[in-house]
């Protein structure tokens, strides 16, 4: 009786155990583990490829298999690398294999990129490190941006800064921003198709890039909007940048009536701040656009300004101002007025300018009044932004 009750206690204690509950070692502990390298190299410009290394820690006796698929980081699936998914198999008896996944490249100068390669699901392995980390460094040096250039200061006597964009973070601030897309014309028979790709409009050295590109006859750019996010009635407007040029492409940086969504265009007014026509690479127009509401067309008042000599404004940046206030709106290229309006210009029609305006920024390709890219015309194209003030 007394030995029954002791063994009773030592089976109840654990000391014993039947084979099968043996907790002993863990079956998936003697499995290989395996794991996915990071890699960092130059863009480069034609073919380049991203070749990962997957790894196990030991051989195995049987073939291993481990599911993957790329993701974005900041740089985009289809513009900066082709996506790829599937399964890696690693044979019996073997430790590596290579994962390629291939890079697109460009002549854009713009930050370093990074996308993820993922392992999940892996048959006789285990992860010890599912995640590797490609690194697209930026080898790019076409854009050549000039240290000179007209500057304007930081504040202004009397007034305060309301809003400002200097363009210094590493991506396009969408709490200001918002990309508009299509290609349906614009109202001017324009060709490009606006993208919100990091191909035509992106950060880098502290700038705001809106580029426009050719492939195969098709042509992409950006058009950028504060409409909702940042709107503004008076103060003055400083905007500091370097044009593209060239036959068939149209910047500008430009503003709308917040009443656009209600009464339309031309009633709600439009500011173009400034524009050029790309062969016309000296000159730039400031124009103020209103009409009857319903209308399709508008009246508009306007100047522009020709800079001396042989100079573009593509060679250097520039600084495109208005001073607006209550029943006027003064237009400068450098500090030097070149227009001016008040209710007098509208006539009978009502002057929409005393409402809150929206700001625009787009580079187009084609259209009505700077017609059609030719053989002379060379792409990519970028109207560089250094920043955006507003002071009231």
């Amino acid at each position: 009786m007394k030995l029954k009750m002791i063994l009773a206690l030592l089976f109840a204690i654990g000391y014993f155990s039947c084979g099968d509950d043996d907790p002993g070692e863990n079956p998936t502990d003697t499995l290989p583990r395996i794991a996915i390298s990071s890699v960092t190299l130059f863009e480069g410009n034609n073919e380049t490829v991203f070749n990962f290394s997957v790894r196990l820690s030991v051989a195995s006796m049987q073939q291993v298999s481990v599911n993957y698929t790329t993701e974005e980081i900041s740089a985009g699936k289809n513009t900066d690398f082709i996506p790829k998914s599937g399964t890696l198999t690693i044979p019996a008896g073997e430790t590596t294999v290579e994962l390629s996944i291939e890079i697109i490249t460009d002549i854009i100068k713009e930050n370093d990129e990074e996308f993820e390669v993922i392992l999940s699901n892996p048959i006789n392995a285990t992860i010890s490190n599912g995640r590797g980390i490609g690194t697209i460094r930026n080898d790019d040096t076409l854009i050549d941006i000039p240290e000179d250039g007209y500057i304007t200061p930081e504040s202004y006597p009397g007034m305060t800064l309301a809003w400002a964009d200097e363009f210094d973070g590493p991506n396009i601030d969408m709490s200001s921003w918002t990309h508009e897309l299509g290609d349906h014309g614009w109202g001017n028979n324009e060709w490009q198709n606006y993208t919100a790709s990091s191909q035509n409009s992106y950060i880098a050295d502290g700038k705001l890039f809106i580029e426009a590109r050719e492939n195969n006859g098709d042509y992409t750019s950006a058009r950028m909007v504060t409409q909702h996010k940042q709107e503004f009635a008076f103060g003055r407007v400083d905007i500091r940048a370097k044009l593209p040029f060239g036959q068939g492409i149209w910047p500008a940086l430009w503003m709308l009536g917040d009443k656009f969504a209600t009464i339309g265009w031309p009633a709600c007014g439009e500011i173009d701040i400034m524009e050029l026509i790309g062969h016309e690479p000296s000159t730039v127009h400031g124009t103020a656009h209103w009409g009857p509401e319903g209308s399709s067309f508008s009246i508009n008042s306007g100047s522009s300004f020709t800079l001396s000599g042989t100079e573009t404004f593509n060679d250097k940046f520039h600084v495109f101002s208005i001073i607006w206030s209550v029943d006027q709106i003064k237009w400068y290229v450098d500090d030097e007025e070149i227009h001016s309006i008040t209710p007098a210009n509208t006539g009978a029609l009502p002057y929409p300018f005393n409402d809150e305006f929206f700001f625009i920024f787009n580079v187009a390709v084609g259209g009505n009044w700077p017609g059609y890219p030719d053989a002379t015309t060379q792409f990519p194209q970028q109207m560089i932004v250094d920043y955006i003030r507003v002071f009231q």
